[in-house]
């Protein structure tokens, strides 16, 4: 008769409490082993569904950390929903010195606005609401974020 053996179970923490316990987007920022320089993912996506107060409240604190990053460049974000207004931004708690609002004008695209923004280097994190983005979409976005050593973060309602 073999024994049984009880594993531990580590303590489970309430779905907020563990979501603000962790890093928010680990894999968007780079962390440098001892010895090792590790390179960021020079493109995420992020899908939020649901009611869009749920949504904003899921959002938040993701946009907090980006805006108070340590790095001296902008977080901007490109063609974002309507509902995410300056007073918004401020009752989310984020650092508006350090946040550009950017909407696409005349003919140039939320895409081609995204990929400049990306490009020129002076944000750190682009973030665009830009929907479903294919392969080629996303090879623009990674091209773009390589030349100007930024990030771009699009993010999906549904």
């Amino acid at each position: 008769m073999q024994p049984f053996i009880q594993a531990s179970q580590p303590t489970q923490l309430p779905l907020f409490e563990a979501f603000l316990a962790q890093p928010v987007l680990p894999g968007l920022k780079a962390k440098e082993a001892p010895g090792k320089a590790t390179q960021p993912e020079l493109f995420s996506e992020l899908t939020l569904r649901g009611a869009p107060g749920h949504c904003h409240s899921l959002l938040a604190p993701i946009l907090r950390e980006l805006s108070e990053e340590d790095d001296n460049r902008w977080l901007t974000l490109i063609a974002p929903p309507g509902s995410l207004t300056q007073a918004w931004l401020r009752d989310a708690g984020l650092n508006r010195e350090r946040i550009l609002l950017l909407q696409p004008g005349g003919n140039q695209t939320a895409l081609q606005l995204a990929c400049e923004a990306l490009r020129l280097g002076r944000s750190h994190t682009v973030v665009s609401w830009l929907g479903n983005v294919n392969h080629s979409i996303r090879q623009q976005l990674l091209r773009a974020a390589a030349t100007g050593n930024a990030q771009s973060l699009n993010i999906r309602l549904g």
